[in-house]
């Protein structure tokens, strides 16, 4: 068996410790990012290592990469090879956050460098402690794999690529909640309001009680919001490029894979004070 988009809980408890299987946790948090380690030292699924969502699975800033840049790809092979990943491993990432927003990043990352089996924990580190499952403190030792692959560049866009996706038909959606998207209030970036012609569709729903919706009930309400444009055609945004991971990843388990990510988001998108901002629905 492999898992290319969702892993239940009692489906990974059941594989652990088999030599093919890699597990990450990318716990995170943007007000106390130590708050985030601390809690892997505390508790964790066993054999996980931890990944940290500024220093592993972001890179450093440049012009127009926004909050968490993308990283190049010598930096996350580095990452992976530090915990003994190959491409030949099932990766499964989880968080201990509501919506497993920083297992998304990892799981696109991923993705993007070309690696198929890879999941997230569907229900994240909340479900496992509510089954019950088993959980160490014991930190695994590093790894020492070698990693090679490279980056699907056609899936990752700047914002050039996103003025001519617009200009040619095709969608941009956004991943922040409702009130930011209008520009009601902005407690993260300096600017508020979203990039003219993106549409709303915040992560949140994509979930139902912690954990992601069915298959095809994701399709129909996708298809709702993107009409008739091919998944090809889509970009996915959000504040700084991790949020909007949770779209690509509810699209590729509702069999609607493809769309692209607009990288610097709209942390990105704000650095240029002339480029033109919406707001409101």
């Amino acid at each position: 068996m492999e898992w290319t988009t969702l892993i239940a809980a009692e489906d990974l408890a059941a594989r652990l410790g088999q030599e093919d299987l890699v597990v990450l946790d990318a716990t995170a948090s943007l007000a106390d990012p130590e708050a985030a380690r601390a809690a892997y030292h505390e508790a964790h699924v066993p054999g996980a290592h931890h990944v940290d969502l500024a220093r592993d699975l972001s890179g450093p800033h440049r012009p127009g990469a926004g909050r968490h840049p993308w990283p190049e790809e010598a930096h996350i092979r580095g990452v992976l090879g530090r915990v003994g990943a190959t491409p030949a491993h099932q990766v499964v990432v989880y968080d201990a956050g509501d919506g497993a927003l920083a297992a998304a990043r990892a799981w696109f990352l991923l993705r993007a460098l070309g690696h198929r089996r890879v999941a997230v924990l569907d229900g994240g580190w909340s479900r496992w402690r509510a089954l019950g499952l088993p959980v160490e403190r014991a930190v695994p030792a590093p790894g020492a794999t070698q990693y090679e692959a490279r980056f699907d560049r056609s899936r990752l866009l700047d914002v050039d690529d996103i003025r001519a996706q617009l200009a040619s038909g095709g969608v941009l959606v956004d991943a922040r909640a409702a009130e930011r998207f209008r520009g009601d209030v902005e407690p993260i970036d300096r600017r508020a309001g979203h990039v003219p012609g993106a549409r709303n569709r915040p992560f949140v729903e994509n979930l139902r009680d912690g954990r992601f919706k069915p298959a095809e009930e994701l399709a129909a309400e996708f298809r709702a919001l993107l009409g008739a444009v091919p998944t090809e055609r889509v970009a996915v945004m959000c504040g700084s490029g991790v949020t909007a991971c949770h779209h690509l990843l509810a699209m590729e388990h509702a069999g609607l894979g493809g769309a692209r990510l607009f990288t610097g988001s709209w942390s990105g998108w704000i650095e240029d004070p002339a480029r033109p901002i919406e707001t409101g629905a």
